[in-house]
């Protein structure tokens, strides 16, 4: 279901808890359980993650996640209805900054497991193949976004 790459940051356990809680949940909402698909996972400091947008999104700052999908929300649908995911493969991979995860966690006023639950979910759908560019992606991104934290009751709080 996912890989973690720990890059130029400590190991830590606890992560790795709320990344697998969270990425179940959304495999078991978007009925992906079932496949051989998977996440890879890089958890970074804002050095590195700068850097992994200028070479690859060729803007030059910092962000506190970074998605890259392998499919098409399109193909992925077609996937799971015709089961033709099952052969492992990778979904995509999401790149978080731990130290914005921190920081927003403090900002916002709420945990940090809160911050970096949001941080997967919100990467996971971008993987799926959601944006929030327009008003109404936004709203159904958000939407999945929210249902996934709240069925793991992470709440802002």
């Amino acid at each position: 279901m996912y890989e973690i790459e720990f890059l130029d940051i400590d190991e830590n356990k606890n992560y790795e808890e709320i990344i697998k809680n969270v990425l179940t949940q959304c495999f078991q909402e978007e009925n992906l359980d079932k496949t051989k698909l998977y996440i890879e996972i890089t958890l970074t400091n804002p050095k590195n993650i700068r850097s992994i947008n200028k070479k690859f999104r060729n803007i030059d700052k910092e962000t506190d996640v970074v998605s890259f999908p392998m499919f098409e929300k399109e193909e992925i649908e077609e996937g799971i209805k015709n089961n033709t995911f099952n052969i492992e493969d990778v979904l995509g991979s999401i790149v978080v900054s731990i130290k914005r995860v921190e920081e927003q966690a403090k900002e916002y006023g709420h945990s940090f497991e809160r911050e970096l639950s949001y941080m997967i979910v919100h990467g996971f759908y971008h993987l799926m193949g959601y944006d929030h560019m327009q008003d109404e992606e936004k709203e159904q991104m958000r939407a999945k976004e929210e249902n996934i934290l709240n069925k793991l009751k992470i709440t802002r709080s």
